[in-house]
């Protein structure tokens, strides 16, 4: 089921309002302690033939003993009515009687596990199927316990480092390729512990971020074009700052060990920072102008995307010099961002004092302007936006279209970028030109200090794919369904992908048109999936699907598709 858009997620939420309401007062949940469904609109029609009962029993994942006074909710996996909920018994079984024939979303919270759907893996789960010949009175929904990584931030010397920002990133697959992103943070406290809960399983990072509360540094004032301006002499020995460490005490994001962290663990992390000299850099940045200088922005590689690194001050020597103090000695990449121009330095190593910076030998920011036209439509839909998206790069550029289908992206580094139009409208992208950049597929690359333009024509419209996914005859629940598209390097933003449901069902949502490869994988959810090495041994035994056109009805597959091995 899962994906199925709002229905699921309002699924969920509601489960955790409702777990909330426990927190809240003992007294309150007891009231609502009956162990029986609350009133729903989601009874059965009087005209109804059969109805069913969905049954079962909430264990924890970990070690499987039963959790009593749990609460399990169940709603339509299409939506549009109210979901109904109970609490479980002591014996943690859960009963929802007199249900009609069709597709339900079931999940469970209690308070110390984390909030799940039946059988879920990132934003899918598997929908609860009742029918004629289908076994839905002996479920087992398993709930992960809640998990706890804190522990101390420590400086040179064994003391507490108070106020430190402590960030956690975290394993992920949902784009199909392994990434890692932050997922949190915290600030420790005038002891210098932290903690961070809940968390799911999963692989997880740290880093902390912290100034040496003993740190001096020169402190020159900002002044104008041909003044002087003095700076007083500090102590070299304090002049000295704390580069952002990740565990265990590294300051590379690529030495970094990952900390695995099951269902109910409380992990120990601590981290030691240790001071690095702070220095003062000179930066020629042309732009500036009455308005003020420009400033560079230095920013260090955070997994798959960065992190600003904040200087202690500054000063402006002249209108396009600056003198910047403060900086942790290390790798960066720097970009100016003025007016109508920007530059941007990768990998750039800042290890001595009074360095002087050339930005203007950086690789310019270019920009590009993209016309929007929608096949036999004279109009624009209002919520229209158009993303660039570098590969493996979090953050994307992006820019809402005018009523006029323009829109101008500046600033823009150069190299591959994905192109994505975002809307509640479904469209898609079936041609692309330009000039001044090149196009491959739906990606478009662009040069250093390019100015280009591009026109993409977008069709309207998009399909629903119905089928089902077997193994040996039957429907196979919980398999991962993807819909490949051709060139997958080139079209990411094409891929579709479900979770079989407990008959083997499934619904693919949105499908744009074009050619496909559809296939079933068991137990799939953690492969780069959008990798094309990766995906293509699975691809051979898929099946090809052409999508031409939207269509009033859900497409529907004739043939079971087969369930591949991961």
């Amino acid at each position: 089921m899962a994906h199925r858009g709002t229905p699921f997620a309002v699924l969920l939420v509601t489960v955790a309002c409702f777990l909330g309401t426990v927190r809240l007062s003992v007294a309150q949940s007891k009231n609502l302690d009956t162990g029986k469904p609350s009133p729903s609109i989601s009874e059965p029609h009087p005209n109804s033939a059969a109805t069913y009962r969905i049954a079962g029993v909430v264990v924890s994942k970990v070690d499987g003993h039963t959790l009593s006074r749990a609460r399990v909710m169940v709603g339509n996996a299409r939506g549009g009515q109210t979901p109904i909920w109970m609490i479980t018994a002591e014996d943690g079984r859960f009963q929802f009687p007199g249900l009609p024939a069709g597709k339900y979303s079931l999940a469970g919270a209690k308070r110390g596990f984390v909030t799940s759907a039946y059988d879920q893996h990132d934003q899918f789960s598997t929908a609860i199927v009742t029918g004629a010949g289908l076994d839905t009175e002996n479920l087992v929904l398993k709930l992960s316990p809640d998990a706890v990584i804190s522990g101390k931030v420590l400086d040179e010397a064994g003391e507490a480092v108070r106020h430190a920002t402590v960030t956690l990133y975290s394993e992920d697959h949902r784009d199909g390729v392994d990434q890692i992103r932050a997922f949190g943070n915290a600030q420790t406290d005038d002891q210098g512990n932290y903690e961070i809960t809940p968390l799911a399983p999963g692989t997880y990072f740290l880093s902390a971020d912290a100034r040496p509360w003993y740190a001096v540094h020169p402190q020159p004032a900002i002044s104008s074009p041909g003044s002087r301006a003095t700076t007083a002499a500090v102590d070299r020995s304090l002049d000295v700052a704390y580069s952002k460490t990740y565990y265990p005490d590294v300051t590379e994001a690529d030495s970094a060990m990952p900390i695995p962290v099951r269902g109910g663990e409380h992990v120990p992390v601590d981290i030691h920072l240790n001071p690095v000299p702070a220095l003062s850099v000179i930066f020629h940045v042309p732009g500036g102008s009455k308005n003020g200088p420009v400033f560079p922005r230095l920013e260090q590689p955070a997994f798959d995307s960065s992190s600003f690194v904040q200087a202690f001050g500054g000063r402006m020597i002249s209108s396009d010099v600056l003198e910047i103090s403060g900086i942790p000695a290390g790798r960066y990449n720097i970009r100016t961002q003025a007016a109508g121009s920007g530059t941007q330095m990768n990998n750039i190593d800042l290890s001595k004092d009074g360095e002087v910076i050339d930005t203007s030998r950086g690789e310019a920011l270019g920009s590009i302007k993209i016309s929007v036209q929608v096949q036999g439509e004279s109009a624009i839909p209002k919520d229209l936006s158009v993303w660039l998206r570098a590969k493996g790069r979090v953050a994307a550029v992006t820019q809402n279209v005018d009523a006029k289908g323009e829109a101008e992206l500046q600033q823009i580094p150069p190299g591959k970028y994905e192109v994505e139009v975002v809307s509640r409208t479904a469209l898609s992208i079936a041609r692309i030109a330009a000039e001044g950049a090149e196009v491959s597929g739906r990606t478009l690359i662009l040069m250093a200090g390019a100015s280009a333009s591009a026109s993409l024509t977008l069709s309207l419209g998009s399909a629903e794919i119905e089928g089902t996914v077997e193994r040996a005859g039957k429907g196979f629940a919980g398999a991962m369904v993807v819909l490949v598209p051709k060139n997958p390097e080139d079209n990411r933003d094409l891929f579709r992908r479900d979770q079989s449901d407990l008959d083997g069902s499934f619904t693919l949502h949105r499908v744009l048109p074009g050619s496909y490869t559809l296939l079933a994988i068991e137990n799939g959810w953690d492969l780069d999936w959008s990798r094309p090495e990766v995906i293509a041994v699975y691809a051979k035994q898929g099946r090809p699907i052409e999508v031409t056109n939207h269509a009033a009805q859900p497409w529907r597959i004739p043939d079971a598709v087969a369930v591949q091995p991961k």
